[in-house]
């Protein structure tokens, strides 16, 4: 099943299916929720190749936190979020936290949809050269990277990456991204976290070299963040609500190359950021949340 539809989040790509009403069962695709903190959590298991096949995502655990409730302005939803974003991804990496990890900014910071990336890794608590400090012995070791974008650096982000991996040894490598919903609800709404890998640029329509652990040779997690919706998958979504005929007639004139993002973008990136940069920091360190926003001033 080829789906006309374009989104990242693997909770939209079983939803989408679902809404086909495909007549055939595909084995390997398995769904459940929970509440983290007071915010919805789908999970989405892939495991095996005719259902990657079918999803169109490669194999592995996709969680989807709902953030709706966080835009409501309560007093603590910030530390709720972050939290629960901390919570999901310690759960993706196993009992056991690393001991080290390289955490990865994607993004164009001069492109405000994309830049949710290098402004979470702003976020994140860098303690790899605190190791000698018997005050810091606790903390995992934590190097950051922001490795740019192509056409600024000429250097693939995965080549920077596996270079930095190599010469700091992560037990796991952490990866920031912006991503593209079929829905406007989802967008700066929902934080998806994943062990599948990630394809840089994908969230704007610039796919590069796929960061996963076969091209890493180490764990690989994911968060990333939808800031975009494909024009023409909004514009077939808005269709279908009128009761219209989607078809490739009534696209026409839809730029392919064309993404929608909220008029104010700049100031969601910059309170998802922390959101996304915070959970990590939970997610890898012995402390609480009022110790971190201590230690991050």
């Amino acid at each position: 099943m080829k789906f006309e539809k374009r989104t990242d989040l693997a909770l939209e790509a079983t939803e989408l299916r679902r809404s086909a009403a495909c007549a055939h069962k595909v084995e390997g695709i398995r769904t459940s929720e929970r509440n983290d903190f007071g915010y919805r959590a789908d999970v989405v298991e892939i495991d095996s190749a005719a259902a990657a096949n079918e999803l169109g995502k490669p194999e592995g655990t996709y969680v989807t936190l709902d953030l709706r409730p966080y835009w409501e302005r309560a007093e603590d939803a910030l530390e709720r979020a972050a939290r629960a974003v901390g919570a999901e991804l310690r759960a993706l990496m196993g009992d056991s936290r690393a001991r080290s990890a390289l955490v990865i900014g994607l993004g164009n910071r001069a492109m405000t949809p994309d830049a949710i990336g290098p402004q979470a890794a702003e976020h994140v608590l860098v303690t790899r050269h605190l190791a000698d400090d018997p005050e810091f012995a606790a903390f995992a070791e934590v190097s950051v990277l922001v490795p740019g974008v192509l056409g600024r650096t000429g250097i693939e982000a995965l080549e920077l990456i596996r270079g930095a991996a190599r010469s700091v040894r992560p037990d796991a490598v952490i990866v920031i991204d912006a991503l593209a919903s079929r829905s406007t609800e989802r967008v700066c709404a929902s934080v998806q976290l994943s062990d599948a890998g990630i394809v840089p640029g994908s969230g704007v329509g610039n796919s590069r070299s796929t960061i996963d652990r076969a091209s890493l040779g180490i764990p690989v997690f994911c968060v990333g963040v939808p800031t975009v919706v494909d024009a023409r998958t909004l514009a077939l979504d808005l269709l279908e609500r009128s009761g219209a005929k989607a078809s490739e007639d009534a696209l026409h004139g839809v730029d392919p190359g064309l993404t929608v993002t909220p008029r104010d973008i700049d100031a969601q990136i910059r309170e998802l950021s922390r959101i996304v940069g915070y959970g990590v920091d939970l997610a890898l360190q012995p402390i609480d949340y009022p110790t971190l926003c201590a230690l991050m001033g």
